[in-house]
């Protein structure tokens, strides 16, 4: 199950930004990965120009990933996924930090933190996908 807080960003003034929708982890059996990722809503027009930017921490440690998305006027969700991840362990927490940049001047506009937990291990899944290709073929060796 995913713990996750509809937190926002704010200014200080107007009221919050972006609001986190919901998201968490995702386990594919069939390719043998794991990512996660979420969704947030923009709750009021963004500064033109600006960049969302979400740092999500890395599961296996090192630096966070970094994603970033121009704002659009047009744009009411943004959905960030991770790369594939590794060394996901059930009942923990991994933050996540969103930020609104100034695109101009790399200013912080805004910024909050929610995290997302798994109910599962990664060990879960198979070293290596059990099938390949669209008529899941068995892969080699792997009966």
């Amino acid at each position: 199950m995913l713990l996750a807080a509809l937190v926002a960003c704010s200014d200080g003034g107007g009221g919050p930004y972006l609001e986190f929708l919901g998201g968490g982890f995702v386990f594919n059996y069939r390719l043998a990965e794991a990512e996660y990722g979420f969704v947030v809503k923009r709750l009021r027009a963004l500064p033109e120009g600006s960049i969302i930017e979400a740092r999500m921490e890395n599961p296996a440690g090192g630096e966070p990933f970094v994603l970033r998305e121009p704002a659009a006027w047009d744009r009411l969700e943004y959905v960030f996924h991770s790369p594939a991840v590794q060394g996901v362990k059930a009942g923990r927490d991994y933050r996540v930090e969103l930020r609104l940049i100034d695109g101009a001047d790399g200013r912080v506009l805004a910024t909050t933190t929610t995290t997302f937990r798994s109910d599962v291990d990664q060990s879960v899944l198979p070293e290596r996908p059990p099938v390949v290709g669209p008529g899941y073929q068995p892969a080699r060796g792997v009966h």
